[in-house]
């Protein structure tokens, strides 16, 4: 069922809920003052009765005559007086024994069959007890109620329709823009990426959730431009190793007599092999730090401890580079620290940074400084290298991508994109600063709250 049909009909649902509960106020309320009425009439009749038919007093006559001419007669109006103890033939029906229990506890009686009402009450004069009841008719009133609860139900019927009809309009009127929602997103297919939805003033929910789309699909088609120019790029790195593998077999056949221009040849096949593997391993790395990290073994890690196992790993690579690690910012609680992490990702991302600033440097000084505040812990990674030209940094997180003055320098351009990954992984962000000629300084920031 369609979304505007379920609003539809839950609207016209609970609107009938509430104005059967509202009409059964009304009709209840009404009954109830309707009948109290007449029975304050009735019983009025049965002090009057009583007092002209059962006490001698002189103004007697007088209360009659008043009776009859100030006090109206009700349709099918009688009077009843039993002498108590007798039997009640005289009564016109039979009324049941709660009636006239409730009048021998000293309570004036009501009781009611239809439009005919009875009210009673006992009275002892100095000789004996009675009890009078007086009967009639109410059609005046019953006929109201009778009109009314008509009404009531004609205005139910015609008031659930109404609202039916209303809630119907308001379900579309408000699930518009969540169809031009949908009829603009079915336009969007992976060539025209680039269309965004229209976004309207506002911060409700149909804005947030326009809004939404366009931060999704700003992911995606940067997505789809990442993964077209990783697989071009990646086709032109594994390419060239194997072309000159290629020809190096090629000019090693073709110089069987010649020793030396074998073993170079076999040499730069050797050389361009673990080029080959290395950049295969890296594509492996791209391709692992893209996972979830659900499978993954995530464990509590001193960060500052664990620049410290970096330090020797990266001075392994590089024996001669000079790397400092500043822990003057250092928290006083040791605990914003300590974070939920994938130690092995982690220390891997980070290395490739310390490794970079080391290779670059011509081993100068590279300083790691690390601090934390209550929500975010940020690792610094500063040298005084050759720095990166303005023009480069925009894509040196792209993969395979060199800056233009590394050419002196081996690598192939997969060391920072792993690690924007591996970060990115953690929720947390690289930010970069550089100048040509001057240094670097990246810095990455990790959330200390999980």
């Amino acid at each position: 069922m369609e979304i505007a049909k379920k609003i539809t009909l839950l609207f016209a649902i609970l609107s009938a809920i509430i104005i059967s509960l509202l009409s059964g106020f009304v009709w209840y309320f009404s009954n109830d003052f309707a009948f109290e009425d007449f029975y304050k009439r009735l019983e009025a009749r049965v002090n009057i009765a009583a007092q002209i038919k059962l006490y001698e007093d002189g103004n007697n006559k007088v209360y009659a005559k008043m009776r009859n001419q100030y006090l109206e007669r009700l349709p099918s109006e009688k009077e009843y007086i039993i002498e108590a103890g007798k039997p009640t033939n005289k009564l016109d029906r039979e009324l049941p024994a709660s009636f006239y229990n409730r009048i021998n506890a000293g309570y004036v009686a009501r009781y009611r069959v239809e439009n005919h009402f009875y009210a009673g009450k006992f009275f002892k004069n100095p000789n004996k007890g009675y009890i009078v009841i007086v009967s009639a008719n109410d059609p005046f009133g019953f006929r109201e109620l009778k009109d009314l609860q008509r009404i009531l139900i004609i205005g139910f019927f015609l008031s659930v329709i109404l609202s039916f009809v209303v809630g119907w309009k308001f379900s579309n009127y408000m699930l518009m823009p969540l169809r031009n929602i949908i009829k603009s997103v079915k336009k969007i297919k992976a060539e025209n990426l680039h269309l965004r939805l229209d976004v309207k003033k506002g911060n409700d929910e149909m804005s947030q959730l326009a809004q939404t789309f366009n931060n999704m699909l700003n992911r995606l088609e940067t997505a789809f431009e990442t993964q077209n120019n990783f697989i071009s790029n990646a086709s032109h790195e594994l390419r060239t190793p194997l072309t000159i593998i290629s020809g190096e077999v090629e000019l090693a056949m073709k110089t069987i007599e010649d020793t030396a221009k074998q073993e170079k040849a076999l040499a730069k096949i050797k050389d361009e092999a673990e080029r080959l593997e290395h950049i295969l391993t890296s594509l492996l790395g791209l391709a692992q730090s893209g996972f979830n990290g659900k499978n993954q073994p995530w464990e509590e890690v001193r960060m500052d401890e664990l620049l410290w196992e970096i330090k020797e790993s990266v001075n392994q690579v590089h024996p001669n580079s000079q790397i400092e690690i500043d822990f003057t910012k250092l928290p006083d609680d040791d605990e914003l620290l300590t974070l939920r992490v994938n130690k092995n990702l982690i220390k891997l991302a980070i290395s490739n940074i310390v490794n970079n600033a080391c290779k670059y440097s011509n081993e100068n000084l590279v300083s790691i400084s690390i601090e934390s505040n209550a929500n975010m812990l940020s690792i610094a990674v500063t040298d005084r290298g050759i720095g990166i030209p303005q023009t480069d940094i925009q894509h040196i997180f792209e993969p395979f991508y060199r800056a233009s003055n590394t050419n002196d320098f081996k690598g192939y351009g997969v060391g920072l994109p792993l690690s924007l990954n591996i970060i990115r992984l953690h929720r947390g962000s690289i930010a970069i600063k550089s100048q040509e000629g001057v240094g670097t300084e990246i810095k990455v920031l990790l959330p200390t709250k999980s």
